[in-house]
């Protein structure tokens, strides 16, 4: 297959498997848990709980703000990669000094954690814009889906390793199991920074086709006339609205499948196992759903998954057993990657390539301001009902009114 043969398409795909590990081992790892037990142990639980949330929030905040200025001086300026190098080093850095930061210094280690997310979303914003670059259109699918497969595919095995490493301290030669949680954040940022270095050699850049000086002016007014554009456009503004609301029932279920499990009285260890499942599930089951969108068509795939997230849902309402929430993560892991990569695709085929850094802002603007009403929605509901089940049942309505706005938007190959 050619594509395989392609240096570009490899260079990109290697920055997925890269930069994911700051998402498993990082974010959904080890952070949470050794932020309250180590960094933040003179705090109480829900001091501890507050500040973290807290932290999150801003970073998110910070990046949608900054995305669609961002993606506007990428591409006045013709910059993207570098770009999304520098955020990768600033990513990384805030990474490293995790593993330098003491006991008790909570604030500190939170300032590196929201460089650490500001890097790696920052940086997601020109690498899901260098997508148009680096694919022909009838490839476009295959290739985010490669991306999102080896990016669960890295993140799985360095989460395994890491945990592998934490039960066998001795071994590894450390004396308690906090070096070596640790020492995995430092493993986390040399494992980002080597495994970016394809996109960087390999990767070419296109510089814009009528050359302007660049000013704060010219980059406002260009990022003005892209929001235009898409207030403008009915398709893209109504696949943008219909992606946030379905996203944020994905991004919801990400965020929330630990909390919801503990809720029901399983174990953490096997809330990690679950999570390593979905992880190794979700590589080849991306790459080969996008084969899948190739064939039925991507509009259908993507009903096909949010259709199985509804099913999900439906499942968790009635989950009783451990043997279940494995059930459920092999079922995420089939189509979550696929949908994230088909979102990403469908919506590349809808803009202006030579605008694709300025329009991916929005899109990743649109999806880090996601998980906003689910979380809310899960939250209120359990409290209302006194029950969690009912919370994770609320999530379908995401789901299928998501389902419903896509409906109205066009295939963007069929009008083509």
């Amino acid at each position: 297959m050619k594509i395989i043969r392609d240096k570009q398409v490899w260079g990109w795909v290697f920055y997925d498997w890269a930069n994911s590990v700051f998402a498993t081992v990082v974010i959904a790892g080890f952070f949470p848990v050794v932020f309250k037990q180590y960094w933040a142990s003179d705090l109480s639980s829900e001091q501890s709980t507050f500040w973290l949330g807290s932290a999150n929030s801003v970073a998110s905040l910070i990046v949608v703000l900054l995305a669609p200025i961002l993606g506007s001086l990428a591409d006045c300026a013709g910059i993207r990669k570098r770009l999304l190098l520098l955020f990768m080093l600033l990513g990384v850095a805030a990474t490293m000094m995790f593993s330098t930061i003491s006991a008790g210094l909570w604030w500190l280690v939170l300032v590196a954690y929201i460089f650490g997310i500001l890097g790696f979303m920052g940086a997601n914003i020109f690498y899901d814009a260098m997508l148009v670059e680096v694919s022909r259109h009838h490839h476009i699918d295959k290739i985010s889906g490669l991306g999102f497969g080896f990016g669960y595919l890295g993140g799985g095995i360095l989460l395994a390793l890491c945990v592998f490493m934490t039960e066998q301290p001795v071994i590894f030669g450390f004396k308690e199991v906090i070096d070596v949680v640790l020492f995995s954040f430092v493993l986390t940022a040399i494992w980002w920074f080597v495994f970016s270095l394809p996109l960087a050699f390999w990767v070419d850049e296109s510089r814009p086709v009528a050359v302007q000086k660049v000013s704060v002016h010219r980059v406002f007014s260009e990022m003005f006339a892209t929001f235009r554009h898409v207030l403008g456009d009915k398709q893209i503004s109504l696949f943008l609205l219909a992606y946030w609301i379905y996203i944020d029932g994905v991004d919801t279920i990400i965020r929330m499948a630990v909390d919801y499990g503990l809720a029901l009285g399983f174990d953490s260890g096997d809330l990690i196992i679950a999570l390593l499942i979905t992880q190794f599930v979700g590589f080849p089951a991306a790459i080969v759903y996008t084969h899948i969108g190739d064939r039925i068509g991507t509009r259908k795939a993507l009903f096909a998954g949010l259709a199985v997230y509804t099913l999900i849902t439906l499942w968790g309402y009635q989950m009783e057993s451990v043997a279940e929430f494995y059930g459920l993560a092999i079922m995420i892991g089939l189509v979550q990657g696929g949908v994230q990569a088909l979102s990403r695709s469908y919506y590349a085929r809808m803009i202006p390539a030579e605008r694709a850094a300025e329009y991916f802002g929005i899109y990743n603007m649109m999806g880090k301001s996601a998980a906003i009403l689910g979380p809310v929605l899960m939250g209120g509901i359990a409290v209302l009902t006194d029950n969690h089940r009912y919370s994770i049942l609320s999530i379908m309505v995401l789901f299928v009114l998501g389902m419903l706005l896509l409906l109205k938007v066009k295939d963007p190959v069929r009008a083509a």
